[in-house]
């Protein structure tokens, strides 16, 4: 993940500095530099940032003008730099991700963009669902009608579990459900695949679904259930087929038989 950054400050040895903090983290780009409040409004709708440094006090436009001029366009995070405190307030006001000091300390620029990628990972992981719903609802379009009007709803998450206890060579391990990516079938066994483990169940796959909240969890081909929430992409295939690709790079096959289902309850 690329952070796409504008920086904003009518003082250069300012922005000279913080760009040069920002070297040490590989995964921010700079893509401008703006000295005053105009240049920035015209680069953010321009470049459309992931996210702003904003000095809050410039002739003319200051940060909050910047904001204020946004308003008709989808903003990028903001992160407010000054020299005066008696603005923080007004900073998250605004809803700042974070009001910085100058001179910026590194270790607190750090903590910044720690925030800064939760919120954007957030921020893509909302847009990854919408756009696997319109890949579903072509794949299936009647699950997707079914889907928008909230069919499949009525399930409470409380009857379902959050830890499922497995014997595996002669150990017990809790794991949590919302770490099992997928879990495939052998028999009366499960192989339950989580994020850095595979475990063995003995349990069939019918009475494992039931312990399992079905607006997550969902079968997709006879032997395989996954969950849906760590889907991160759809591959339409031939004769009506798809694959699911997860987090983990995993590509499990939809058949037919089963891709409805899975339309109806991703979310």
């Amino acid at each position: 993940m690329t952070i796409r950054t504008i920086l904003v400050d009518d003082e250069p040895l300012a922005i000279q500095g913080l760009e040069l903090r920002l070297q040490a983290h590989d995964d921010v780009e700079i893509v401008e530099k703006c000295s005053n409040g105009r240049e920035a409004i015209r680069a953010i709708k321009t470049q459309k940032p992931d996210l702003v440094f904003l000095d809050i006090q410039m002739p003319g436009f200051d940060g909050f003008s910047v904001v204020q001029g946004l308003m008709e366009v989808e903003p990028p995070l903001f992160v407010f730099v000054t020299a005066y405190s008696d603005h923080a307030v007004r900073a998250f006001e605004a809803q700042a991700v974070d009001y910085l000091m100058k001179p910026v300390e590194e270790s607190r620029l750090a903590k910044t963009l720690d925030s800064v990628r939760q919120r954007l990972s957030e921020k893509r992981g909302v847009e990854e669902v919408e756009k696997l719903r319109e890949v579903l609802a072509d794949v299936a379009p009647d699950a997707a009608a079914d889907m928008a009007t909230g069919s499949g709803g009525e399930h409470s998450a409380n009857r379902f579990e959050k830890l499922i206890n497995i014997k595996d060579r002669g150990q017990i391990f809790r794991v949590d459900v919302d770490t099992i990516e997928r879990i495939d079938a052998a028999g009366d066994y499960m192989c339950i695949y989580t994020g850095d483990n595979t475990l063995i169940l003995r349990e069939t796959m019918k009475d494992l679904e039931k312990r399992l909240d079905p607006r997550r969890f969902q079968r997709v081909h006879r032997s395989t259930i996954v969950n849906l929430d760590l889907v991160k992409q759809v591959k339409p295939h031939t004769n009506g087929e798809c694959f699911l690709v997860l987090n983990s790079g995993a590509s499990v096959k939809v058949s037919r038989s089963y891709r409805d289902v899975v339309a109806r309850f991703v979310h």
